[in-house]
């Protein structure tokens, strides 16, 4: 691993430097929804008393399994934190020791979940979400196998917050898309088997036939995603280690020191990122348990779909998060503060002008983007309400993500970690139980807590950012990372 000699992250023009980093890693996460988007839509195929049910479930286990995913990508954003500052002093030996640590602490993280996904899947789903009939029994078998399989999305975002944290955003987006070609074409044999498929799918049943696959409905999306994204971290994983070898073991198989500076770091990220999913799982628990009944339970199917389509917005917003940890983690090794402080805002406003975008889009083609999932009537008024009301402040959480994420690149999880645990439970929380109190059985005023939290986060997120309190709150401490003199620079 060796450093160009002009490096486009810490020289030259930053506001394009960061377009042409930053673009690809939002395609990229971007691209990480359009997994459960294919999925929704094969689901919505199927025969109606199986598809409505099933989005449902697979709207309620997205937001559970994603816990674990959020959990992981705490290491893998601590770990990229870490690889920046360390890549950006010229330390490589320190890049490969943090980067076996960390992938030694996701195979930990992926051996735990899978445990509690084969052994607690029914639990989750009847006893702390509250789903009911046939919505809970599809759903405790999906997140069975999607976190039993978690192994795989763990890694896939290791090594890419890897590579990422070295400069590389474009392999691993060309990787993202393999997986999801491959989660299109698995997705129709193992859903649709060898019975009936919509046309434009017609070529599936003849080849699930001949290769024996059964139709599995719901549980051969999750089977479907599994097994894209391993295929996918195949060549991930031999590109990684042939361009920065980052499977090199250190000289220590464990080491104490370097596990515990990850750690230390990773925690808050990813309680912080816990709660953010912690939130929306409470969204839908109150929906499944204010507007739903046994046999009508259309409202948590189509806050599964708007959710599903919230999710882009959010991981869009990682995407540019991601640009703005790197450069400000190899800005802050090189002790370049007011480019690394800079970097932050212009991602931030790249992502401001994509949520402008996605969330305009969402407004005036909202029925057709639902309808393409689900037409009947009454999903399509819970989503399209919903849309109205809360696709507006995907702008507030878009900025709030990435200043977010940026000070996470110099180290300040616990301060992100503190901006939303007390806007979720000084906000949130009491102003979505207020709402469903005050005004009974009223959708709207429950999404309209969501729009006023998006408004405080940021907020609360720009203020720390520009008065720049979190460079004195980071663990990595200035001092520890470049002297006096080029903190003044």
């Amino acid at each position: 691993m060796t450093q160009k000699a002009h490096d486009p992250i810490t020289d030259g023009k930053l506001a394009p430097s960061m377009l042409r980093f930053g673009a690809p890693l939002a395609v990229g996460m971007g691209l990480q929804t359009t997994f459960n988007l294919v999925d929704a839509y094969l689901i919505s195929r199927l025969e109606p008393e199986i598809a409505g049910p099933s989005l449902g479930a697979v709207g309620i286990c997205d937001q559970i399994a994603a816990l674990g995913t959020i959990v992981s990508y705490g290491v893998s954003t601590a770990t990229a934190a870490l690889v920046a500052l360390r890549h950006g002093r010229g330390d490589e030996e320190g890049v490969r020791r943090i980067a076996w640590q960390s992938l030694i602490l996701v195979g930990i993280l992926a051996l735990v979940f899978g445990v509690v996904g084969l052994f607690g899947a029914g639990f989750v789903m009847h006893d702390v979400v509250g789903a009911k009939g046939e919505v809970a029994e599809l759903g405790t078998a999906y997140l069975r196998v999607m976190l039993a399989g978690s192994f795989s999305i763990f890694f896939l975002l290791q090594i890419t917050a890897i590579q990422r944290a070295l400069g590389s955003a474009k392999t691993p987006v060309a990787m993202l898309l393999l997986a999801n070609v491959l989660n299109l074409i698995l997705a129709v044999l193992f859903v649709y088997g060898p019975g009936d498929a919509p046309s434009i799918f017609s070529w599936g049943p003849p080849i699930a036939s001949a290769l024996g696959i059964p139709r599995m409905e719901l549980l051969g999306a999750a089977w479907a995603t599994i097994l894209a994204r391993v295929v996918a971290l195949v060549p991930l994983c031999i590109l990684a280690h042939r361009r920065f070898g980052i499977f090199e073991r250190a000289k220590k198989l464990f080491d104490k020191a370097t596990t515990s500076s990850i750690l230390e770091l990773a925690w808050p990220s990813s309680a912080q990122l816990v709660v953010r999913i912690a939130a929306m799982v409470f969204v839908q628990a109150l929906v499944a348990r204010a507007f739903t009944t046994e046999e009508d339970q259309t409202a948590t199917t189509a806050l599964g779909i708007v959710f599903r389509l919230e999710t882009m917005a959010l991981f869009v917003g990682l995407g540019w998060g991601s640009a703005a940890q790197t450069y400000m983690g190899q800005n802050l090794g090189k002790g370049r503060v007011e480019r690394a402080l800079k970097s932050g805002w212009i991602a931030s406003f790249y992502n401001v002008a994509a949520m402008v975008l996605l969330s305009a889009a969402y407004m005036v083609f909202g029925e057709p983007i639902v309808g393409f999932f689900d037409d009947e009537p009454r999903v399509l008024e819970v989503a399209l309400g919903y849309l109205a009301v809360v696709a507006p402040s995907y702008l507030a959480l878009g900025l709030g993500i990435v200043l977010g994420s940026a000070m996470t690149g110099a180290g300040a999880t616990r301060t992100t970690l503190a901006i939303d645990l007390v806007v979720t439970l000084a906000i949130q929380v009491p102003i979505s139980l207020l709402m469903m109190t005050a005004f009974a059985g009223s959708e709207t005023r429950l999404w309209q807590a969501l729009v006023v939290t998006n408004f405080v986060s940021a907020l609360a997120y720009a203020v720390v950012y520009h008065r720049r309190t979190f460079l004195r709150a980071a663990p990595v401490s200035l001092e520890q990372h470049y002297p006096p003199a080029a903190r003044a620079s």
